[in-house]
């Protein structure tokens, strides 16, 4: 950062990125050149009596024998030059590396005469042309590997050019500060995306709304860094920092907390949890509702689940064409209906009490099951989560559009993608309602989703409400960017949301990746290690957890980080690191402008947050003591939460983890095992 200029323009690599690039290829060609002195040692004397000693022969032999070993030995020394170089200075001190450009600029020319030189080691090993045979199997042998590890190293080398080419990279970042050409370079990367989504993606275009997909994510991709000059590496370093200042943030709020001996805001209380809940709000329901979300997603989660033995657990579920059931309506499924037999299997109920089956996935429309649920005298409609590409780009369309329904405020806005899929939804829905209370008209309407589904049944159910006014909702780690705070507060009396952990997707929305991109440039213009110091203590910190001493050994000046801590942080960004570079300068100006949504979309419902808990042998609390009968003390401990606590990612080890369905399974049914087999003791 900024991105490495080279030949007049830029890259999507930095100078401090050629570290561990050239370490490795510095190793690389020790081997060479151990190996083609050692050959040098034996086959030099040799060519002196070659059949022919010119340039079809002996000459030829040792000029390229020599010529290898010289350049190999240059080439050693460069590298030695480019890493010591690109360790200099921290992320944003370039000119440190000042070096590094005519260093690579040098190098890229010794690219021309290693081509030469290897296209002569080809003629010689391969093509027979050089009347100059080679006896010693052990030379033959090395000569060819290295022609042969030569051109895949090129070979390399030119897909790697590919990589961190940047077809908009003569655009001076210094002339974007003017709204005009922010504006002109936004509508080419837009375009740029689109044109990258509409050939990697291909057959997506197929779709009804495949190209409006490509626009809107597209755009998206283009304003998350408009104005900056980060690089992928920045970006990747930036992550690794932000886990420690989260973490160093996390302990002084512990602290603090300590020291005014606060009650503490999360508890292993189930029953204190829900006492104010209505009745319908229990973790048993959750549960159970959550397996029936889960089956929505069909056979490729039963084969994810079950690698070995997943299609032995199928088969006995499969259906022929011939022999499909007669209540059940099942669309778009295969003609074996394996979709089908995955909802059986992971929702134990019979073919009968699925009254309608779609699988259709489109972008902006996902598959959907009504179920028959007899145990609870209900009507469910199971929404599938994101498992395919097309279920990405739903996600991803993450602009706000206006949303109306009954009861709403007339400026509710809603996530576009998953809207236009409740809308989709909606009208094959809407029929299979009224055939399945006509048959069971005591029933309740229960709508359920994990993820991606979960944001589409809160839409559906908004839209659905006036019709049936007692419908619940059970979502699990519904995305945070999904709808308006006063729509939000509004579900929270027919929403249940449960979310655990870290997840990230419950944390992920268009304004909370804008702030962490702003963090992420702040947080490299605080630090004071090299990118790659950055790197290797990434991959301790996934191993073994971040230590203490890195908690204030990272930056320059850790009371800078405490500049940041509002959920505006754009606005702020300025204030801790306006005098060490331009950069941060630019990202800070025209902050509302540079938003790529001005909605700020929030997670419905009522949120139940459940999160490990730290062992301890006895709990301390203001008013009350709560002393162990078993010796095992309950895993996890739960709150009832906010939108406004799920605006900021985390970066944590278990933010993905922690999405799953099947964690999400796992935790609520701990807590209620151990709901029925821990009990505890209240003192006052």
């Amino acid at each position: 950062m900024p991105a490495l200029r080279l030949l007049g323009r830029k890259w999507l690599a930095a100078s401090d990125d050629l570290v561990f690039p050239s370490i490795f290829e510095l190793l690389f060609r020790f081997v060479w050149l151990v190996l083609i002195a050692l050959v040098v040692e034996v086959l030099y004397p040799i060519t002196w009596q070659c059949q022919t000693d010119g340039w079809h022969g002996g000459a030829f032999v040792r000029l390229y024998l020599c010529g290898t070993l010289a350049l190999q030995a240059s080439l050693m020394l460069l590298l030695a030059a480019l890493a010591q170089q690109s360790a200099r200075g921290t992320i944003t001190e370039t000119d440190a590396r000042k070096l590094v450009s005519p260093l690579l600029l040098l190098k890229v020319f010794l690219v021309l005469p290693e081509v030469a030189l290897n296209v002569m080691g080809t003629m010689w090993m391969f093509c027979e042309v050089i009347e100059c045979s080679v006896t010693d199997t052990f030379s033959s042998i090395v000569i060819q590997s290295i022609v042969l590890f030569n051109w895949v190293q090129l070979a390399l080398t030119v897909f790697g050019l590919f990589m961190v080419f940047d077809p908009l990279g003569s655009v001076n970042y210094g002339d974007m500060q003017d709204t005009p050409n922010q504006v002109r370079h936004h509508r080419k990367v837009t375009g740029l995306w689109s044109r990258r989504f509409r050939w990697a993606f291909c057959w997506l275009k197929r779709d009804e709304h495949g190209k409006e997909a490509f626009q809107q994510v597209a755009a998206l991709l283009s304003a998350l860094f408009r104005s900056t000059d980060l690089v992928p590496s920045d970006v990747v370093a930036g992550c690794v920092l932000l886990r420690v200042r989260q973490k160093r943030e996390t302990r002084e709020m512990r602290r603090i907390q300590m020291l005014n001996d606060e009650e503490p805001i999360y508890t292993t209380d189930v029953n204190k949890v829900f006492s104010e809940t209505p009745p319908w709000m229990n973790l048993d329901d959750a549960l159970h509702y959550l397996r029936l979300s889960i089956a929505a997603y069909g056979w490729p989660y039963v084969l994810y689940r079950h690698c070995l033995t997943g299609f032995c657990k199928l088969a006995r579920h499969l259906t022929c064409c011939c022999c499909r059931p007669k209540n059940s309506i099942v669309t778009d499924d295969n003609c074996c209906l394996c979709h089908f037999a995955g909802v059986k299997y992971m929702s134990k109920l019979s073919a009968d009490d699925i009254i309608f089956a779609s699988f259709n996935n489109r972008v902006f429309e996902l598959p959907f099951c009504v179920i028959s649920d007899h145990d609870r005298e209900s009507i469910v409609v199971a929404v599938r989560g994101s498992i395919s590409l097309r279920d990405i780009f739903t996600d991803f369309s993450a602009g706000s559009e206006k949303f109306e329904a009954d009861g709403l405020p007339e400026d509710t806005a809603a996530h576009k993608g998953m809207s236009m899929g409740a809308a989709k939804m909606l009208r094959r829905l809407l029929p299979v309602l009224d055939r399945a209370f006509a048959q069971f008209p005591h029933y309740d309407l229960v709508l359920t989703g994990h993820s991606l589904g979960a944001g589409v049944a809160v839409l559906v159910a908004l839209k659905l409400r006036p019709k049936y006014p007692q419908l619940k909702v059970f979502a699990f780690s519904t995305p945070a960017g999904l709808i308006s705070r006063e729509a939000a507060r509004f579900t929270e009396s027919f929403v249940m949301t449960i979310g655990v952990g870290d997840d990230l997707v419950m944390r992920l929305s268009v304004h909370s990746i804008e702030n962490l991109r702003t963090k992420v440039i702040q947080t490299i213009h605080a630090t004071k290690l090299p990118k790659y110091r950055i790197m290797l203590n990434g991959f301790g910190y996934a191993l073994f957890g971040v230590p203490a001493r890195d908690l204030e050994s990272t930056w320059r000046r850790p009371e800078d980080l405490e500049a940041n801590n509002s959920d505006d942080s754009d606005a702020l960004l300025v204030q801790g690191v306006s005098t060490v570079s331009a950069e941060a300068a630019l990202v800070s100006r025209n902050v509302f402008a540079r938003r790529f949504s001005s909605a700020r979309l929030f997670t419905p419902g009522r949120i139940l947050h459940i999160a490990r808990r730290k062992r301890m042998g006895i709990e301390n609390n203001i008013f009350f003591i709560y002393r162990k009968v078993r010796t095992q003390e309950p895993t996890y401990e739960m709150r009832w939460a906010c939108p406004e606590d799920f605006m900021e990612l985390q970066v944590m080890p278990r933010m993905l983890l922690d999405h799953l369905p099947e964690n999400v399974h796992r935790t609520i049914q701990t807590i209620i095992e151990e709901k029925h087999s821990y009990r505890v003791t209240q003192v006052v």
